[in-house]
């Protein structure tokens, strides 16, 4: 997976740092923001093979940069991974539609358990 390039767009400074330590042991090339508007930036600039996306954040929450990323040729194909603590399904279901591979209700995973998520969406 060295080869890879993952983009984690998180708020929660100790979350994002714990996740960008894990993919970046895993050999992995890992770019990380804040909040939507530099996350969406460094998507269209870097390209990444994956985004893990917050939904809540400031300055641009997840669903504007996914839509957003989706209206740019560059991002409408970059697979997304949806990390929120969001529970409720219909609006889940609703932004299935923008191309979201994955919902990870926080609360209910682990490090490891993202980690394989990505592995097995990037084969």
């Amino acid at each position: 997976m060295n080869d890879k390039k993952i983009l984690i767009v998180e708020d929660e400074v100790t979350l994002r740092r714990v996740l960008v330590d894990k993919f970046e042991n895993e050999g992995m090339r890992v770019f990380s923001a804040s909040n939507g508007e530099d996350g969406l930036e460094i998507a269209l600039e870097e390209i990444p093979d994956i985004i893990l996306l917050d939904i809540i954040m400031p300055k641009k929450d997840g669903l504007t940069m996914l839509r957003e990323l989706r209206e740019n040729e560059k991002g409408k194909n970059i697979k997304v991974i949806i990390l929120t603590n969001i529970t409720d399904a219909s609006k889940m279901l609703d932004d299935a539609n923008r191309g979201v591979y994955d919902f990870l209700i926080k609360s209910d995973w682990k490090v490891e358990d993202i980690f394989k998520k990505v592995q097995d969406y990037l084969k």
